[in-house]
């Protein structure tokens, strides 16, 4: 008899480690996208995380933000491959952090290009103050960044931010070797398109963007611009733009794109 409950408290024990440590794993994949804030509310929910493990997506509504180095070509050309990748690295690093501490899952990350959103996998209301916060603090931080390399690398450096809200599909794409959590659908498409328009030190956001700031009282001195006709859509889309006074408070100078 004391063989068995020795047997079985030693079974026990195993297994508590085994969950501990299968939710140690649990938690550092969610924090390689989302903060660790968001993280544990993703472990503490057993239904959201098991959806979020699974093959099966969801429709979300949430607010996807774009940022882009501008001159990183030009950057790359006057510089070693070996001095690139701690630049980028700084440049990620950056924004990643500022990402978490509004609560904003990042998604893609290509060349100098990053993809994040606000609203997936956990539902939040205020999704576009916290992108416009976000993004206002990214172009104050990277002004800073954008300095150093200056000093450092003799090199000009800008960012260019593009924002926009409406439904996506997330889920878990790709093979069964390799899958990748992700949002797709028009309104990633239309944010990255604004994205590539946005000039060093500026914001470009939809009407859509525009319409829930509005509602949430929040000004950001947003001024319109023409519409934007994108290519496989048949109507063009309102589009809005910081002003560069504000763009300068923000970031406190702009590089030319």
């Amino acid at each position: 008899m004391r063989a068995g409950s020795v047997r079985r408290k030693t079974a026990a024990a195993q297994l508590e480690a085994e969950i501990r440590r299968r939710e140690e794993v649990l938690r550092q994949t969610f924090r390689r996208y989302v903060s660790p804030k968001v993280a544990d509310k993703i472990l503490e929910d057993a239904q959201l995380r098991d959806t979020l493990l699974s093959t099966a997506d969801t429709r979300a509504h949430v607010t996807v933000l774009f940022a882009d180095l501008r001159g990183f070509t030009s950057i790359a050309e006057q510089l070693e491959a070996s001095d690139v990748v701690p630049l980028l690295n700084e440049y990620f690093s950056l924004l990643t952090e500022i990402t978490f501490r509004h609560e904003g899952t990042v998604f893609h990350m290509a060349g100098d290009c990053l993809m994040l959103a606000f609203g997936v996998p956990l539902e939040q209301p205020d999704s576009a103050q916290r992108a416009v916060r976000a993004a206002r603090e990214m172009l104050t931080g990277f002004n800073g960044l954008a300095a150093s390399w200056k000093e450092r690398y003799r090199v000009d450096a800008g960012l260019g931010i593009g924002i926009n809200e409406g439904e996506v599909v997330a889920g878990n794409i790709g093979s069964a070797s390799y899958m990748n959590y992700t949002i797709i659908g028009d309104t990633v498409n239309v944010a990255a398109r604004l994205c590539q328009r946005a000039r060093a030190g500026e914001i470009l956001f939809s009407g859509t963007l525009k319409h829930s700031l509005d509602a949430r009282g929040m000004d950001v001195g947003a001024t319109p611009l023409p519409p934007l006709q994108l290519r496989g859509r048949s109507h063009p889309i309102d589009i809005y733009c910081v002003p560069l006074q504000s763009r300068m408070q923000w970031s406190g100078g702009a590089v030319a794109a």
